[in-house]
This record gives structure tokens, sequence and C-alpha cells, in this order.
């Protein structure tokens, strides 16, 4: 229970990857707030679930982190209620496909706002209380679209490689300051969101289940197996931990080995 006493907040923690974020912080006994949206019951119960494994408060905002007032917000809630943001993990994220020349513009402000710049906003928010603490960690979810490129991801693909420099500069700017700022790149994660479109994927292509898995999601991954919502959180509590204190500015690939070809 290393994180006892320490309030984490984790953006995009709703489901996916966030929410496996949120359950290993929680397990080793830090105090969460949760963000994103979804059905009201299901999230109630994830945030009960949650206090339930670490013993300590969680709770639910949500702000909705295209509006930086929103950000701010969440913010003064988390100093008044839980004493500030010792652990901040920028998760949230959202994608489109489509050519570059048919991009629609308010797809590209929604992701680069999503991804990126609510980044920014958490950042400039949480690092004065974990100045005066003297301790604080910073973890985005990247991408392996932070270290590579996929055509017709035009908007992910920089609002990534955005993240992986934001990660960078922050690093550099608290490194005296006990606080680390690092990133951790995903290949495909299996996850509900994933898994959901499989079937779209066969119907388009005239391929069948495996074909898809193997010869369109996992085509680049050459241990040709999914990253686990587990494996991509239990990098992330590693970063948090007093061993990690000299792991800052990185951008740590969690891809089967795409990013290495």
């Amino acid at each position: 229970m290393h994180l006892k006493g320490k309030t984490a907040l984790v953006t995009g923690s709703t489901s996916g990857i966030g929410l496996g974020i949120a359950k290993a912080l929680a397990a080793e006994g830090a105090s969460l707030i949760i963000n994103g949206f979804g059905d009201a019951g299901a999230i109630e119960a994830e945030r009960a679930g949650l206090e339930a494994l670490s013993g300590a408060k969680a709770a639910y905002d949500d702000a909705d982190l295209t509006k930086p007032e929103a950000i701010a917000d969440m913010f003064a809630r988390a100093d008044t209620e839980m004493g500030g943001v010792d652990i901040l993990v920028n998760n949230a994220g959202t994608q489109f496909v489509s050519p570059v020349e048919e991009f629609p513009v308010e797809k590209w402000d929604l992701i680069l706002a999503l991804n990126l710049s609510s980044a920014f906003h958490t950042m400039r928010l949480a690092i004065p209380g974990m100045r005066k603490k003297g301790w604080g960690r910073i973890i985005g979810t990247a991408s392996a679209h932070s270290l590579v490129a996929s055509p017709f991801k035009s908007a992910y693909v920089a609002a990534k490689h955005g993240l992986a420099g934001l990660t960078k500069a922050v690093a550099l700017e608290v490194a005296d300051a006990g606080i680390t700022v690092n990133c951790v790149s995903p290949g495909y994660v299996w996850t509900p969101l994933v898994e959901n479109q499989i079937p779209d994927t066969m119907k388009a292509r005239g391929m069948t289940r495996e074909q898809v898995i193997n010869d369109v999601l996992l085509a680049g991954q050459p241990t040709k197996q999914f990253v686990t919502v587990e494996q991509v959180a239990a990098f992330v509590l590693f970063l948090t931990r007093d061993e990690a204190a000299n792991v800052t500015g990185a951008n740590l690939s969690v891809d089967g080995g795409w990013t290495a070809q």
C-alpha cells in the first residue's frame, strides 16, 4: 500500500485503460478522482468499488476536458475535498479516422483539445501543489502513434506526438522539484472499444474475425498479442514508486515491438 495518503486523478477513467489504471492505484491505497462519461449507475458502481479496494475516498467528476474552465473547477474540488492531486494520469482521448483533405475541422479541434490541450491544463494546475509537497507523479497515456504514424489519423498522431513533446518539456521544468513526468505508449490494447470494431471491419473487408485480429489489428505488433489493460496499469504503477524517481521525461513503449521496427 505504498500510495496510502496520496491522491490520484485519472482522466478518462470510467472504462478501459483509465479504469484499469485507477484500480491499480487504488489497490496500493491511493485516494482516487475518476473522470469521464458513461452510464451513471455503472460509474457509481466503479467508484464504490475503488473505495472498497483502496480503503480510501474515491470521487467522480464529470468535467468536460475540452473546456479549460471545467478542468479548473475539477482541480478546485480536488484541492478542497482531497487535499490536492499527488498523481496525475492524463489518459482521456478520442479518435477519428479520415483522409486529411476530408478531415472535419470540428473533429480536429476536438481531438487536439481532448488528447493534448487538456493535459496542458491539468499539468499547469497540478504542479503548484506538487511543488509545495516536494513530490509528484505525472503520467500520460500516449500511444505508439506518439512515435510513428498511420495514414488517416492526422489529428490523433499530431496530438500524441504533441503529448510526448509536452512530457519532455515539463519534465525538464520540474526535474529538481521531486516531480517526474513521463508518458506510456501502448500499441493495440484489448478493450471493449477495440473488440466492438471487429464486426464492422469483418463486414467492410470481407474477413473472418481471426483475419481482422491478425492481419489488421496486430499486423504491426511483432508479438502478435494485444497489450492488456493490466500491463499498461502495472507500468503506470511502477512510475509512481520511489524506484522510478529518476525516470523522467521518458516515452515508454508497451507495444509488442511495434516501434522497434
